[in-house]
């Protein structure tokens, strides 16, 4: 008789959680249903998903279409013309001088961080709170992390001497900081001042930097944003992609600019792993993409107006969740997050049995509160931190860009209208949350 042998996956795995975005679905899914039984009908408020609510630019539709007939393989690194749009791009937008040579292109940007820490030997350094997908990333790799926690008085800001602190203390260590920026899950945009002050700190003890900058161009004064790239270029990988600024999650679409004068076999060791993983990315995408780099006017605009409407509705939402006896949110610069901090109700959410920073999220989607956020050690803050990421993009986004463009809202009145007509669903569910808040202190006495 045959031996039958069970079949395992590697012990690496159980130490990953299901993706936060996919549990937080689930959760909604399973909250319906019991709302369902108990015969309520009630709407669910969507601050948990982050994925930008506008159309894809028409210009890249188009090119989509015009370029899907190309079925054959590119260089792993990605097509020469793309790799060149890319560098002229960071150049015009960032003052990012880099050579086609210094491009790679791969799956999204959230890829293309997998691979380099697959190649780098190093320990890595999260600054926390941060985004869903770095612990796993490296986790599954079987690489190690320290989180360096930062703090509220700073905006969550990284602390030059935290970093210090850390990498001081272990000399012997090569480590890589994860600097995402604009933040997600807090919304801040570092200044340049703060930028070389921690550059100064790396440059000293030899940490290398990812600078996460994908929400780089929905930064809403732009003319604000520095990369570290420019600050630090010897010593930082650069990723981005189309995701966000130009709303083309799906095309699965991200850039690498390589660190200034990296050696030549770190080119050619992200091109071989790049071409193990995936070959290359899909033809009728890269081709399409180099009208997303292209200086395009039109394009140009479509940046413009929905980093406008972003900032619109982000400043709403931090500002009406600040108001909440109890809660204090950061105030979001870029991209389309911000961070509600609970930590004045930490008493009162124990009594009431959220004893955890990762119960919060949960008693939040509870009814008859349906309000859906990421939180706790999703977004790395330690158990005795209670706060949660909060998305402000359930909306029309196509309704609102052209309301924009029709009738562009200038004074605080005006935008305030501007967001009860487009996001009323959001509105709602700031009242939603104002509604938990007096619960608990309620039940807590």
């Amino acid at each position: 008789m045959q031996q039958m042998y069970a079949i395992r996956t590697d012990p690496r795995i159980d130490a990953v959680a299901v993706p936060e975005n996919l549990r937080v679905g689930l959760m909604v899914a399973e909250q319906r249903k019991r709302c369902s039984a108990m015969g309520c009908q009630a709407r669910f408020f969507n601050f948990a998903f982050g994925q930008s609510p506008f159309p894809v630019p028409p210009e890249l539709v188009t090119s989509l279409k015009r370029e899907a007939t190309l079925g054959y393989y590119t260089d792993a690194a990605g097509t020469e013309e793309l790799r060149e749009a890319v560098a002229g791009f960071y150049a015009r937008h960032f003052g990012i001088e880099a050579g086609p040579e210094r491009v790679v292109v791969g799956n999204g940007s959230k890829e293309l961080i997998y691979i380099i820490v697959s190649m780098m030997e190093a320990t890595w350094v999260i600054p926390s709170p941060a985004w869903i997908g770095y612990a796993p990333i490296i986790t599954l790799l079987g690489k190690e992390y320290r989180t360096l926690p930062s703090r509220p008085d700073r905006g969550y800001r990284l602390d030059p001497a935290d970093l210090e602190a850390v990498l001081a203390a272990h000399p012997a260590e090569r480590h890589i900081l994860i600097f995402n920026n604009p933040n997600n899950p807090t919304g801040a945009v570092y200044t340049r001042q703060e930028l070389e002050a921690i550059a100064s700190v790396c440059r000293e003890y030899g940490c290398l930097v990812i600078a996460d900058e994908i929400y780089a161009l929905t930064t809403y004064d732009f003319e604000r944003f520095t990369s570290m790239g420019t600050v630090y270029p010897e010593g930082t990988f650069v990723t981005g992609g189309l995701s966000k600024d130009r709303s083309a999650a799906g095309y699965r679409l991200g850039t690498c600019i390589l660190p200034q004068d990296c050696p030549e076999e770190l080119v050619a060791d992200f091109t071989k792993v790049a071409a193990t993983m995936y070959t290359s990315v899909a033809t009728p995408v890269q081709y399409a993409a180099i009208t997303a780099y292209a200086e395009d006017p039109a394009v140009e605009e479509y940046m413009q107006t929905a980093r406008a409407v972003h900032g619109i509705m982000s400043h709403y939402m931090s500002k009406a969740v600040s108001t909440i006896d109890g809660v204090r949110a950061t105030v979001p610069e870029g991209g389309f997050y911000f961070l509600a901090d609970f930590n004045l109700l930490a008493d009162d959410l124990r009594q009431c049995g959220v004893t955890r920073s990762h119960d919060l999220s949960t008693a939040l989607l509870a009814h008859p509160h349906h309000v859906a956020t990421i939180g706790g050690d999703a977004i790395m803050l330690p158990q005795d931190q209670y706060g949660v990421r909060v998305a402000c993009v359930d909306y029309d986004g196509r309704r609102a860009l052209d309301l924009y463009r029709e009738d562009r809202p200038t004074t605080s009145l005006e935008k305030t209208a501007f967001v009860h007509e487009v996001a009323p669903l959001m509105v709602e569910g700031v009242g939603a949350m104002r509604r938990f808040v007096e619960e608990v202190r309620k039940e807590s006495g």
